[in-house]
C-alpha cells in the first residue's frame, strides 16, 4: 500500500492545470506540467531560477520571519521587508512611552542608529529533502521489533503506536542531518495528513535590527474596522535588516556584526501590474486543513472556532476598556491585541463562510463518492475500510471532551497573562539545559514587561465566570470548588487573594528557587495545575477517540488522492515555504462588485470618518502630505493614481503575512497580508471565484520610506536612486 501511495503523490505532485490559481506548492516539487501553466499565465522564470540547491534562486531571496511570517530580502546589504503586523511585537518592544515608536513610527538616519530586536530570527530554506521512504521504511521496523509491546496496546494500536514513532523516527533523522550540517537548523515534517515526509534545511540568522517603520496609523490603518475585508489602504510593512559576523554567517548580536551579504535579492519594481498580470506569492503559510473531513469541519466550527469567538470576545472587551483609559496600558497590550484579535475575527468569519458556502454539505458529497468508490473494489476495501463510519463514531465520542478543552485552552492557557507567567515559570523549573533555562526567562522577562495586574485581575475574574457557562460541571478545574467554598462563590475575591498569595508577582522570581512548601501554597501555580490535571484527564478520556480521527484521517487523504488521482494536489500547508500562482483580478462577492486596487482619493474619504471610526485616524503631517499629492515616480504611470492595495486570486492563509508578490519576472510588486471575508472559508476549502489575496502595493511602501520617512538611503540601497 506504501509503495502505491508513494507513486501516487508523485504523480499527484506532476500533474497540473485543473485550478490554475488554487494551491500551496512545494518549490522543490514544481512538476513541468505546472511550470508550463505558470508560463502561460505570464511566468518569465525558469524551474531552475525558482529553486535550485547547487546555485542561486529566487527561494534564496525569501525568509521565514520569526516562525509566524514571511518576509523577503530586497538589498545587497540584507535588508528585509516584511508586514508591519509581522513586525509589530519587534517594534513594540523598542517602544518606550518617552519614544513611542510603535505610534509615532521609526527611521533608522544609519545603519549605526538601527536597533536589536531581541529574539527575532530569520531562516533562509537552504533546501528540501523527501525522507518518506525512510520513515515508512523505520516505521516498518519499529513494528517487527514492538511486536510484544503493540500487543499490550489494545484496539488502535499501530495507530497509538505510530504517533510516538514517527516523532523519534523524524528526530533521529533531525539528529543525522545536525552532525552532518552542524550550521543548518533541520526539521523533518509530515505533509499530506501524515503520508509524506520532507526534511527542510534552514540557515537561522539570529541578530536582526529594525530599520524603519511607519506610524501605526498607516501601518496598521483600518485596525479591526477593516481586518479581513476589502477595499483596503493598509501600509503593512516593517523593513528590517539581517546582520552577521564577518565572514558572512550567522552570529549573536555583537557590535561588530556586519550587514548580511545575501546569495539573492529579490529587485523591487515600480512598473506596477494591469488586471491579468501574473502573480505569485512565496512564503511560509502557517496551516490549512483541505483535506479534511466533514466531522472535522464541524468539529472545528463548534470547538475550535467557537472558543475563539466566545473567549476572546470577552478578554478584548476588558482589554480594550482599559487601553482606551491609559495610553501607557495600550503601549503594553497593543500587540497583544493585535494578535488576538486578528484569529477572533479570522473564526468569525470562517464559521460564517462555511455556512454560506455550504462547505460541509459539499464535503459531505465528496464523502459519499469515496465511499461508493471503496465499495467498488475489494482491495480499496481492504486498504480504507469503514474509514468515514469510524471517523463519524469518534468524532462523536471526542464531542463533549474536545469542546472542553478548546475553551479551558483559550479561556486560561491563552487567558490571564498570570496564567502564562505561572506556565513559563513552571516550564522553568522543569527545565534540563541552559539554553532551555534561559529560553524562558527572556520568555517571563517580555511577559512582564507588558503586563499590568489590574487589567490581568478583571481579565481573569471575567474568563472565569464565563468558562463555566459554556462547560458542563464536569469540565471544571477543581479550582472551581476553592471559589464556592472558600470565598462564596466570589471569583473577584478568589483572583485577588491569588495575586497576593504568588512568588509570580514580579521578575524577582525568575532567579527564585522555590522550596516545595513556597510552591504548594503558590495560588497561581496551584490554579494553573488544576487547569492542566483536568486537561489531562479529559484529554486521556479522548485519547482513543483521537487516535481513530487521526489515523482514519490520514487514510481519507490518501483515498482522495487516489481517487481523484488525475487531478492535481497539494499538501496542506504546514509552516514550510511554498509558492501559489495566479494573475491580479477583481471579484464579485457579497457586497457586489469591488475593483482590484485602491488609490489615495479612497483613504482620505475613510480619514474623513475617523471622527466616527477610531480605526481611520492618521497624524495631521500624513494626512496633509496625502493630501498634497505629489507622488512623483511611485504613482501608477497607466491609471495616473496613487494604487495603494491591490487583489490577486494567490492561494494564501495565515503565515503568508509578508511574503512577496513577485511578478513574472520575478520582481517584488508587493506584500501579502490579508484575505478576504467573503472567502474565510479558505483554510478549509478554496472558493474559485471569491478566495482573493491582499497585498499592499511595493510604490506605496517606497512612498512612505521616501516622502514620510525622507530615507534616501533605503531608496538608494534598493536600487532606485
Amino acid at each position: 500500500m506504501r509503495k502505491k501511495f508513494l507513486a501516487l503523490l508523485a504523480f499527484a505532485c506532476c500533474v497540473g492545470g485543473a485550478k490554475a490559481d488554487e494551491g500551496m506548492w512545494m518549490l522543490s516539487h514544481v512538476s513541468p506540467k505546472s511550470m508550463k501553466i505558470m508560463k502561460e499565465l505570464g511566468l518569465e522564470m525558469s524551474k531552475k531560477e525558482l529553486y535550485n540547491t547547487k546555485g542561486t534562486s529566487l527561494k534564496d531571496a525569501v525568509v521565514s520571519f520569526g516562525g509566524f511570517c514571511s518576509g523577503v530580502i530586497v538589498s545587497p546589504d540584507g535588508l528585509v521587508f516584511t508586514n508591519h503586523h509581522c513586525g509589530f511585537g519587534n517594534i513594540q518592544a523598542l517602544a518606550t512611552p518617552e519614544n513611542d515608536i510603535l505610534k509615532n513610527g521609526f527611521v533608522a538616519r544609519t545603519q549605526a542608529e538601527e536597533l536589536p530586536a531581541a529574539g527575532l530570527y530569520v531562516r533562509i530554506l537552504q533546501r528540501t529533502d523527501d525522507v518518506t521512504r525512510r520513515v515508512e521504511k523505520d516505521l516498518k521496523e519499529y513494528y517487527k521489533t514492538h511486536t510484544a509491546q503493540l500487543d499490550t496496546l489494545g484496539e488502535n494500536a499501530e495507530e497509538k503506536a505510530r504517533y510516538f514513532a514517527v516523532d523519534s523516527i523524524c528526530l533521529a533523522i533531525e539528529n543525522e542531518y545536525a552532525e552532518k550540517y552542524p550550521e543548518l537548523i533541520c526539521e523533518v515534517s509530515p505533509y499530506y495528513t501524515g503520508n509524506a515526509f520532507y526534511a527542510n534545511l534552514y540557515k537561522q540568522y539570529d541578530d536582526i535590527r529594525l530599520v524603519f517603520a511607519p506610524p501605526q496609523s498607516l501601518g496598521k490603518f483600518g485596525g479591526e474596522t477593516d481586518n479581513w475585508m476589502w477595499p483596503r489602504q493598509t501600509c503593512d510593512f516593517s523593513v528590517f535588516r539581517i546582520y552577521t559576523d564577518a565572514n558572512n554567517e550567522p552570529a549573536e548580536y555583537s557590535p561588530s556584526n556586519q550587514p548580511m551579504k545575501p546569495l539573492r535579492y529579490a529587485h523591487v519594481s515600480t512598473d506596477g501590474y494591469q488586471k491579468g498580470d501574473y502573480c505569485m506569492t512565496i512564503g511560509y503559510p502557517g496551516s490549512t486543513n483541505r483535506y479534511l473531513s466533514s466531522y472535522g469541519i464541524i468539529e472545528r466550527m463548534e470547538n475550535t472556532n467557537a472558543a475563539r469567538i466566545n473567549v476572546r470576545g470577552v478578554k478584548q472587551d476588558v482589554w480594550k476598556k482599559w487601553m482606551d483609559s491609559d495610553p501607557a496600558i495600550r503601549l503594553q497590550y497593543a500587540s497583544k491585541y493585535a494578535s488576538s484579535s486578528n484569529y477572533w475575527k479570522n473564526s468569525i468569519g470562517m464559521n460564517k463562510a462555511l455556512k454560506e458556502l455550504n462547505v460541509v454539505e459539499d464535503k459531505q458529497k465528496q464523502e459519499q463518492l469515496i465511499s461508493a468508490w471503496i465499495q467498488k473494489d475489494s482491495k480499496r476495501q481492504e486498504s480504507f475500510g469503514n474509514l468515514l463510519e469510524n471517523l463519524e463514531k469518534a468524532y462523536a465520542g471526542r464531542k463533549d471532551g474536545n469542546h472542553a478543552l478548546a475553551f479551558l485552552n483559550e479561556s486560561f492557557i491563552g487567558g490571564p497573562d498570570l496564567l502564562r507567567i505561572a506556565l513559563y515559570y513552571t516550564n522553568l523549573q522543569k527545565a534540563k539545559d541552559e539554553e532551555a533555562k534561559e529560553a524562558y526567562k527572556n520568555r517571563l522577562r517580555q511577559q512582564y514587561k507588558d503586563w499590568n495586574q489590574e487589567v490581568d485581575k478583571e481579565t481573569m475574574t471575567a474568563l472565569i465566570d464565563n468558562y463555566a457557562k459554556q462547560v458542563g460541571k464536569d469540565f471544571l478545574p477543581s479550582f472551581y470548588q476553592t471559589i464556592e467554598k472558600e470565598y462564596g462563590n466570589n471569583t473577584r475575591a478568589y483572583v485577588d487573594a491569588m495575586f497576593k498569595q504568588t512568588l509570580l508577582a514580579d521578575t524577582s522570581c525568575i532567579d527564585l528557587s522555590p522550596t516545595q512548601e513556597q510552591k504548594d501554597g503558590d495560588m497561581a501555580l496551584g490554579c494553573l495545575k488544576s487547569v492542566m490535571e483536568l486537561g489531562a484527564k479529559v484529554s486521556k478520556d479522548i485519547k482513543d477517540y483521537s487516535f481513530v480521527v487521526t489515523g482514519n484521517e490520514r487514510l481519507l487523504c490518501e483515498a482522495i488522492l487516489e481517487m481523484e488521482m488525475d487531478q492535481p494536489h497539494y499538501s496542506d500547508a504546514n509552516s514550510t515555504m511554498r509558492l501559489s500562482y495566479g494573475f491580479v483580478n477583481d471579484y464579485t462577492g457579497a457586497s457586489g462588485h469591488q475593483d482590484y486596487f485602491t488609490t489615495m482619493p479612497s483613504l482620505l474619504d475613510k480619514v474623513a470618518q475617523s471622527g466616527e471610526i477610531a480605526d481611520y485616524k492618521v497624524e495631521p503631517e500624513v494626512k496633509a502630505l496625502f493630501e498634497e499629492a505629489d507622488f512623483g515616480p511611485y504613482k501608477d504611470a497607466k491609471s495616473g493614481e496613487m494604487q495603494l492595495c491591490f487583489l490577486t486570486n494567490n492561494d494564501i492563509t495565515g503565515g503568508n503575512s509578508g511574503s512577496p508578490m513577485f511578478n513574472g519576472k520575478g520582481e517584488l510588486i508587493g506584500l501579502a497580508f490579508d484575505g478576504n471575508w467573503d472567502a474565510m472559508s479558505s483554510d478549509i476549502s478554496f472558493t474559485q471565484d471569491l478566495t482573493r489575496c491582499i497585498g499592499v502595493d511595493i510604490r506605496y511602501v517606497l512612498y512612505v520610506i521616501d516622502r514620510w520617512g525622507h530615507a534616501d538611503r533605503l531608496i538608494q540601497e534598493v536600487g532606485l536612486k
